[in-house]
């Protein structure tokens, strides 16, 4: 027990004296850039351990998340360098550079801390922001003592490692003022103290140094290139203060007459120069010459004529574009030499025209002068006249020619004369002068008008619009002004109208009729109008003459012939030919009951005719002729798969399959017909095709065939549909189906009818009173009434149709009074009618089981017609 206390003890003393000595620290100091193995300091010893004991005890450094870079010697227990050491690194600018260390120790367990300081060495050079520094200074306007801001250089280094002194390259023009910002930065500037001369030297290029106050010093440079920027400080000089030049007076217009060059010592636009010509002597030179502004050529804009100014003078600026601009000046001095340049010149003094083409022959036509401005054997001149006929000249004295007639004139042949006048002097080379003279010819009525054609063959669309051009004719008239002009007329006598035969008879009895009741052609223009539309119909060929007179004196004419050929246009629509009340057509409209609407067409097939059977034909005809006449037969309604189809050209409506009852009792057909013109028109035909049993088509086609007999006096091709004939079938075995049906059909009907009676609330069958009515719906529209309550009865197999039969019993109305009030419901609640929904089945002899149904449903009145109706439409 006492050994226990004793060892407690001990150990609270021992960590008493550790944390006595953990709040001690220990100080060492090693440069930067140290090498590895350098021992920064004898830790164990500075810790009081014996030697051994730091190996024993296992002496460590703790690390603390950063690499310090030293470590401790297990054998010595010496604090050595373990890795580089740097102080821009580790601390960059702060100073001092403190390392805080941790040293543990074992058996007993002791932390000391350990405080390195890394010292700065010179290790550093000075570096600048960029190598190459460019600035731009201007010339002459910028003054000595002018100032510009340079960017100073860093060192990493701290103390006086880091002191940075700078200094510039000799140079006349600039020199370097530092100035402090702080204790520390010092800010160089580069003071001009020379003023520039871009011309002497355009860019001057300096080193700027900068080093620290290390031992050794580092230093780092900075290149500073200066432009000097140019200032218009030169004026252009010309190569030549006077440039001499010889033309001679013959030299062309737009000749090089010399070129002439200035240059300007600056540079940019300071240096780019233009020309102007700013003095002529004499001033007519302003017009001889021209100087082109940017590369000083001087060119001819004028002939030159020594007889005028044999010497110009002309003074020259150049000028640059700086500003202020400066100018530079030169004379130029051209010399025109003399060459035989003047040709003869000839003048008409007198013209007589025009020339009557009957003139004789010896007329004066006009008067010349010639002359030559040149003397000697250069003014003596010769004169011809060019083509030699039908004109010649004549020289009346020195100088003066007269030109005269010496041949008959033609003015049909040719209307005017280029007379052309030349003239030759004796210089060498020989100089040439021609003078134009236009000599017309007056005209003489003597040509007829003249068409282009005998015949003329005029095409015209029928339903021209009145006043149409249908042609333009053309009468030609040689002659000129009134003789010349033609007027043109349509001349009626012996012309008659051809219709459709070819003859006047054939145009609808409208006999003989004048060409200018059509026609008629303008006076002046010759153009042929219309003055009424052309009927095809009625007119096809027109047959007349137009004539052509001049007005000359006297007038002459000429006569053409036009034959108008009118052309069909598709203005007809097909038409139906009428049935002209056919019989057979009628029978077949009588089978289709009551109900039948005008204007349709109709004809009856039996359940069970064969696919191909022909039901009815269309007949149609158009007035047109041609591709406008032909038609064709298209069916519109039914679309799809119906079961009737009818010819392309034939018109003819047949059966597209076998028919069926499933295909109703009538089909509504709806045929286009439509003709091959363009635009195409087109005419509609309704036909209304009653499917009927085996027997009633059996006796229809009795009917149709005594109806047939008694109308043969009709036209077959005035018929607008012919009945197809009835299939032959046993009427007996027919009306056994129908039989067993019917019965059928009654015997489900009542039992529906018994079930309904027994599970329909009796308020359905008390209503109140209300009209009787009776409501179908078929394909051709609808008709429904219901307000409450409806009923649907099945008289056939199968489910129930959309055909709706509407009856109100005539009930007579509740008494009045409490009892009456207490026994029935509201009348807003009451139902006024009672809707049944019958599907007739598919024979005729339902007709009396619906009959009976309805009594049986309590229905009192009914409309026979309508039933008769639903019989029709087996609805």
């Amino acid at each position: 027990m006492g050994e226990r206390c004793c060892a407690a003890l001990v150990r609270v003393l021992v960590l008493q004296a550790a944390w006595a000595l953990s709040g001690g620290q220990v100080r060492y100091s090693v440069p930067e850039e140290a090498k590895a193995g350098t021992v920064v300091g004898r830790l164990a010893q500075d810790l009081g351990l014996e030697a051994g004991e730091a190996e024993a005890r296992r002496l460590r450094l703790v690390a603390q998340g950063r690499r310090a870079s030293v470590e401790v010697s297990g054998a010595s227990g010496a604090l050595l360098v373990s890795s580089r050491l740097d102080r821009e690194e580790l601390c960059g600018k702060s100073a001092p550079c403190a390392l805080r260390l941790e040293v543990l120790l074992e058996r007993p367990l002791r932390v000391f801390h350990v405080q390195l300081e890394v010292t700065d060495i010179n290790d550093n050079a000075p570096v600048f922001p960029a190598a190459r520094r460019n600035l731009s200074i201007a010339e002459l306007t910028t003054l000595p003592g002018s100032r510009f801001p340079l960017e100073g250089a860093s060192d990493a280094d701290i103390g006086a490692n880091a002191q940075l002194t700078y200094t510039l390259s000799p140079s006349e023009h600039f020199s370097l003022d530092l100035q402090k910002s702080n204790e520390r930065n010092i800010e160089p500037e580069l003071v001009l103290t020379k003023s520039l001369d871009r011309e002497t030297i355009p860019v001057h290029r300096l080193v700027l140094t900068a080093s620290d106050g290390g031992r050794p010093s580092l230093t780092g440079t900075m290149e500073l290139v200066i432009s000097v920027m140019d200032v218009n400080d030169n004026a252009p000089q010309f190569n030549q203060s006077v440039y001499k030049v010889q033309l001679p007076e013959s030299a062309e217009v737009g000749s090089l007459v010399t070129r002439v060059n200035a240059t300007d010592a600056d540079e940019g636009i300071n240096s780019e120069v233009t020309y102007a010509v700013t003095n002529f002597i004499p001033p007519s030179g302003r017009d001889v010459i021209s100087i082109n502004p940017n590369t000083g050529e001087i060119h001819l804009t004028a002939a030159l004529d020594f007889e005028e100014v044999s010497v110009f003078d002309f003074r020259i600026e150049a000028r640059d574009k700086g500003m202020p601009a400066l100018s530079g000046h030169c004379k130029v001095v051209l010399e025109v030499l003399d060459v035989n340049d003047n040709a003869p010149e000839v003048w008409v003094t007198s013209l007589s025209v025009p020339v009557a083409e009957d003139a004789s022959v010896g007329t004066v036509v006009a008067l010349l002068s010639v002359s030559d401005r040149d003397s000697g054997e250069n003014g003596r001149v010769r004169c011809w006249v060019w083509p030699a006929s039908p004109f010649g000249l004549e020289a009346t004295f020195l100088g003066s020619y007269s030109l005269v007639l010496r041949e008959a004139l033609d003015r049909e042949r040719v209307s005017e004369y280029e007379v052309e006048v030349r003239a030759e002097d004796g210089g060498a080379p020989a100089l040439r002068a021609r003078r134009g003279l236009r000599v017309p010819v007056s005209d003489v009525n003597d040509n007829a008008p003249l068409f282009a054609q005998a015949v003329y063959t005029v095409l015209a669309r029928e339903n021209n619009a009145a006043g149409a051009e249908l042609a333009r004719l053309w009468a030609r008239d040689p002659d000129e002004a009134a003789n010349g002009r033609v007027s043109y007329s349509v001349w009626d006598g012996g012309l008659g109208v051809g219709g459709a035969a070819g003859s006047s008879s054939s145009s609808g009895g409208m006999g003989w009729r004048p060409a200018s009741s059509y026609v008629s052609v303008d006076a002046e223009s010759g153009r042929l109008w219309a003055l009424q539309p052309l009927d095809y119909e009625e007119l096809q060929v027109l047959q007349f003459e137009v004539r052509a007179v001049d007005a000359g004196e006297p007038a002459l004419s000429g006569n053409a012939t036009v034959q108008l050929f009118v052309l069909d246009e598709n203005d007809n629509a097909p038409a139906l030919l009428p049935a002209a009340g056919s019989a057979a057509e009628a029978a077949a409209a009588a089978l289709a009951g009551a109900g039948s609407e005008s204007g349709t067409l109709w004809a009856w097939a039996a359940w069970g005719a064969p696919a191909g059977q022909v039901v009815a034909k269309i007949r149609a005809v158009d007035a047109d002729s041609g591709y406008n006449a032909w038609l064709r037969y298209e069916l519109c309604e039914p679309r799809g798969k119906g079961p009737f189809r009818v010819g392309l050209y034939s018109g003819e409506v047949s059966t597209a399959r076998a028919l069926d009852e499933a295909d109703g009792p009538r089909q509504r057909l709806l045929i286009v017909v439509r003709d091959h013109g363009e635009p195409a028109r087109s005419a509609t035909a309704t036909l209304s095709v009653s499917l009927l049993e085996a027997a009633e088509a059996a006796l229809a086609a009795g009917s149709s065939a005594a109806a047939s007999s008694s109308s043969s006096a009709v036209s077959r091709s005035a018929a607008g549909a012919e009945l197809g004939p009835g299939a032959a079938s046993a009427a007996t075995n027919v009306w056994l189906v129908v039989a067993i049906c019917a019965v059928s059909s009654l015997f489900l009907l009542a039992v529906v009818l018994y079930g309904a009676s027994r599970w329909a609330p009796r308020a359905a069958v008390l209503s109140g009173p209300g009209p009787t009515t009776l409501v179908c719906a078929s394909e051709v529209g609808s008709w429904s009434y219901s307000q409450r309550h409806s009923r649907s009865l099945c008289v056939a197999d199968g489910a129930a149709k959309s055909d709706l039969m509407v009856f109100s019993p005539n009930f007579p109305p509740p008494p009045p009074g409490p009892a009456a009030k207490d026994t029935q419901p509201e009348p807003s609640a009451l139902l006024d009618t009672k809707e049944i929904s019958v599907d007739c089945g598919n024979s005729g002899a339902e007709v009396s089981a619906l009959q009976t149904t309805l009594l049986l449903a309590g229905v009192q009145h009914f409309n026979p017609v309508l039933l008769k109706e639903v019989k029709t439409h087996r609805l």
